[in-house]
């Protein structure tokens, strides 16, 4: 992330009330000039500045006291039960704060440098309990996101093929919800991600995603697929050959949800400007028609599922009728 030109003696977070300070004294457009700033507002801001310095500090040295915790040697497996989830909760506990404070940028760049993702991706994606994997997961996505030099950090460091995995395969429910979060937060917007993404096989984890019986992930993973189509439309022709189309129809042809909206939006896409899209689509094993006719019945007149419904009748009057 390019850097600013405030000054360095000042947390980047200065920068609302360093804007106060040169509000105080530059009038607005058309006002009459403001009086020069008394001692007591210049004492106030001071003290303001001062303040922000302070929390600034004092939250990157709770992450310091919470990566102590998390870089502890872990009880022994013939360590007493109750000790073994005294442990565990300690650790699950500072990874709640981390994650919290690394809602602010400042802080997610500040665990960057002092290593704190390099752990959860050395010790904790892989680890035996899934609170402790999924909130390492969580933290990742969390200081991923619109953050580009965290991004680039964590895909030199091959977080990514980890992430991939615990999406396609762990064992629990919510640890591959997290990493799919943070997959997708080192993918959308990103070049370096997508080109990872591609290498890896991921447009196959997204439909294995698409095809679980977890509600969560299948929203998800199939929103992803929708933007990533929408934002790279080069990568159409990848993602037919791979089998898509047939795939997405499948998943159309399960019970009704929210995701079949994001699923016919991604073909939507794959037929737009894409004859090979189209012949796939127009394929009569697949028997899309009769289903697109079918389902634009169901939802007409229904208020909630409008944008379903314009997808269903674009799609039927682009692949047969056009």
């Amino acid at each position: 992330m390019a850097e600013n030109n405030q000054d360095k003696r000042y947390p980047p977070n200065l920068g609302g009330v360093l804007k106060m300070a040169m509000d105080a004294g530059v009038a607005a457009e058309g006002a009459a000039p403001v009086e020069p700033m008394t001692e007591e507002r210049k004492a106030f801001l001071k003290e303001a500045l001062a303040e922000v310095c302070r929390g600034q500090v004092e939250e990157v040295e709770h992450i310091k006291q919470c990566l102590e915790i998390l870089h502890k040697e872990e009880k022994s497996e013939s360590g007493k039960e109750g000790e073994d989830a005294e442990d565990e909760a300690e650790r699950e506990s500072a990874f709640k704060v981390i994650t919290e404070l690394c809602e602010n940028l400042d802080n997610a760049r500040d665990l960057m440098v002092l290593g704190g993702l390099d752990l959860c991706f050395s010790r904790y994606l892989g680890h035996v309990k899934s609170g402790l994997r999924w909130r390492a997961a969580e933290l990742v996505a969390c200081c991923a996101q619109n953050m580009p030099e965290v991004q680039v950090h964590l895909l030199k460091i091959g977080v990514l093929p980890k992430l991939l995995q615990m999406t396609d395969s762990d064992p629990d429910p919510t640890a591959r919800v997290k990493a799919f979060y943070a997959v997708s937060c080192l993918v959308r917007e990103q070049e370096a991600g997508l080109k990872a993404f591609l290498t890896l096989d991921g447009f196959s984890v997204l439909t294995r995603c698409m095809q679980s019986e977890n509600e969560r992930l299948r929203t998800k993973s199939s929103f992803l697929l929708l933007n990533l189509l929408r934002s790279h439309p080069e990568e159409k022709d990848t993602v037919i050959s791979m089998g898509m189309v047939q795939q997405l129809v499948a998943v159309l042809r399960t019970p009704h949800s929210s995701v079949h909206e994001h699923i016919l939006g991604a073909i939507c896409c794959l037929v737009e400007d894409c004859p090979k899209g189209l012949k796939e689509c127009r394929n009569p094993t697949l028997a899309l028609e009769e289903l697109l006719k079918q389902r634009i019945k169901e939802l007409g007149g229904k208020e909630e599922w409008q944008e379903e419904l314009d997808f269903c009748e674009s799609l039927e009057m682009t692949c047969f009728r056009g």
